[in-house]
């Protein structure tokens, strides 16, 4: 990959290639392969964003391998989703400054700034407690993009005064989260109260027949109110990528 890189200015100096046709390349170009993984170290010039790590279904040794390329290779900050807490201590000992939050299960490690995530506000909406761990996953994924959040926590159906008495904290955002388990009824309601875009997540918090949150998806998904999209059951990571993508228009 180094090699490849340096041919690439190479060509610039000579003028084989012009200044945008060697970023056109680098676009596509970067990427090293672990055997395990291919790490993919120029996402974040496609996408804004570099790659994530997924750790579900990985071992901690594969965690471990990917995080510390990412950090050679690159100057970006890194996050980690759906971590275990083995996972994150084995992270934490390699390198210190990594941050673990065991309720949204991500670990993050910053070397620079987060970049500019956008001028307005992502409001993170849950109907219950319980929905909590899926919030601040997308909470922490909002912020490590760069992005200004605030909360309204348990302001669920079941006492909808609660999410009237904080209309102001609603009309004042610019995108809206809003995680709600049982039937999922919260995201409709919101949509009703705004103008803003409004991004449901549906979680597997619920009694038996909410199946595991398809109800709470099914019901988002045939919401009346306007602006309302829906992403998959308990995502709270491309719930808050997709609200940073929002937020970063005309910015």
């Amino acid at each position: 990959m180094i090699m490849d890189i340096r041919k690439l200015l190479e060509d610039v100096k000579t003028g084989a290639l012009s200044v945008g046709e060697a970023e056109n390349r680098l676009k596509t170009m970067p990427f090293d392969d672990l055997g395990y993984a291919v790490i993919d170290h120029h996402r974040q010039l496609r996408n804004g964003c570099p790659e994530v790590i997924y750790c579900a279904g990985k071992s901690i040794a594969q965690v471990e391998g990917i995080v510390k390329n990412l950090l050679e290779v690159g100057e970006s900050n890194v996050l980690a989703t759906r971590a275990t807490e083995a996972m994150a201590e084995a992270v934490c000992r390699l390198y210190p400054e990594a941050e673990w939050n065991p309720s949204a299960r991500t670990i993050v490690i910053r070397r620079q700034p987060a970049g500019k995530g956008g001028g307005g506000t992502i409001l993170v909406v849950t109907a219950g407690t319980s929905d909590l761990p899926v919030a601040d996953e997308a909470v922490v994924t909002a912020e490590f993009l760069g992005n200004k959040v605030i909360r309204l926590c348990d302001v669920g159906v079941a006492g909808l005064h609660r999410l009237l008495a904080r209309l102001d904290v609603v009309t004042s955002a610019n995108v809206i989260i809003v995680i709600a388990g049982m039937e999922g009824a919260l995201a409709s309601v919101v949509g009703g109260l705004t103008d803003k875009p409004v991004i449901a997540v549906p979680t597997s918090t619920g009694y038996g027949a909410s199946f595991g949150g398809v109800s709470a998806l099914l019901a988002m998904l045939n919401s009346c109110a306007n602006g309302v999209s829906v992403v998959n059951i308990d995502n709270g990571f491309g719930a808050a990528y997709i609200a940073s993508s929002i937020n970063k228009i005309n910015c």
